[in-house]
């Protein structure tokens, strides 16, 4: 019974937050469709992301405060709706509303992760790990389906897919998700102000959260221009997406990071990831055309995010055990806030100086990384 509600769990989470970056691989073929400029379509990306970081400060604590199995529920059923109305929206401004909302409903990915810590404590690290794992399948695999479905049937399709598939992973969740005790009895207002108070409490959160912003900020800056730059290249949405799949691999080399921040090893292992990170944009940026050093680029690019990540895990985890959601909420709107920057930062350097200019921001973000890093406690 254990090992099903937490494949479930993982399966709903993959599900819910693939769709914040389906966009991602296909946005030329969002651009050419409806005829607006990359600019305008890389907004698109931006709109989901933002909608995903507001949703886990506003919406993600309410998971210490309310039923989660019927908050992740409602989301879920809410997400559908915003994915099925992309089948027949034109409109730009319709289209980028839809996307905002498409991220706030997608956040449910982040309340199963410390609904598993709570439903398992005896085993949290594990329910977590692979809740988390079902979180990287879908930030990954996204990319790849993305690509798929866009070649075979149009960029609509992909998401009238997914409300199916959502639509599914209700009805299983409903039928076989267990129900969480709420742990919080005050108003949404003292809930918030909770969740801030943590942020002045632990400079361990700060650290993380600030570091969390910049790497993943780099990352989606990168996604962005690439989809640019490969379509550039003459390559199809179906080669862009199967980059993605190289990021599978990342999967199995991150946790190993998260076992250095288990022993104390916090720092060493925060600057060999922020150093892959380096790494990879330098390979981007002297061998722009070169496939094999794209993907191993690509390749530590995702290594570096997710080893961070979980080293930051790590870190906020271990600070308050009554607080899980609140400070998964702090961490991941950080997180996520810097997605939606990096996003926009990334199109205004494409369109001041495409891939050189590109990569140059995507340097800086690196810089600033290390320099976190450096004054992280240890």
């Amino acid at each position: 019974m254990k090992n099903r509600q937490l494949g479930l769990m993982a399966i709903a989470a993959g599900v819910s937050v693939a769709n914040v970056y389906y966009s991602q691989p296909i946005l030329s073929a969002i651009a050419d469709d409806i005829g607006i400029s990359e600019l305008e379509s890389g907004r698109i990306a931006m709109c989901s992301q933002l909608g995903y970081g507001l949703a886990m400060f506003f919406v993600l604590p309410l998971g210490d405060s309310v039923d989660r199995k019927r908050l992740i529920t409602t989301l879920l059923l809410l997400l559908t709706v915003f994915l099925s109305l992309l089948q027949v929206v034109d409109q730009l401004w319709w289209i980028y509303v839809c996307m905002f909302m498409v991220g706030v409903c997608a956040v449910p990915a982040q309340i199963l992760l410390p609904m598993a810590a709570s439903l398992y404590p005896e085993s949290r690290g594990k329910s977590v790990g692979i809740v988390f794992g079902g979180v990287l399948t879908g930030m990954l695999g996204s990319r790849v389906l993305a690509g798929w479905i866009t070649a075979m049937a149009g960029w609509r399709m992909v998401y009238l897919s997914s409300a199916v598939l959502v639509l599914l992973t209700v009805v299983l969740l409903w039928i076989y998700l267990q129900s969480v005790p709420r742990r919080f009895s005050g108003s949404h207002l003292s809930l918030i102000r909770s969740t801030l108070a943590l942020i002045v409490r632990h400079r361990a959160l700060r650290e993380a959260c600030i570091l969390g912003f910049f790497t993943f900020g780099l990352f989606c800056s990168f996604w962005t221009v690439f989809t640019f730059h490969m379509t550039d290249l003459h390559y199809s949405v179906e080669i862009i997406g199967l980059f993605g799949a190289l990021a599978i691999g990342g999967t199995f080399v991150a946790p190993y990071f998260g076992k250095l921040a288990d022993r104390g090893n916090t720092k060493q292992s925060l600057y060999i990831t922020v150093s892959l990170l380096m790494l990879g944009v330098l390979l981007l940026h002297f061998f722009p055309s070169n496939l094999w050093m794209l993907g191993f680029a690509i390749l530590l690019l995702d290594i570096g995010v997710q080893a961070t990540q979980i080293t930051n895990f790590a870190r906020i985890y271990a600070l308050d055990d009554q607080s899980h959601s609140r400070l998964n909420t702090v961490y991941m709107t950080c997180y996520f806030m810097g997605a939606a920057t990096g996003t926009y930062v990334g199109l205004a350097s494409w369109s001041m100086g495409e891939w050189d200019g590109a990569t140059l921001q995507l340097f800086v973000w690196s810089l600033i990384a290390l320099g976190i890093v450096r004054f992280t406690k240890r």
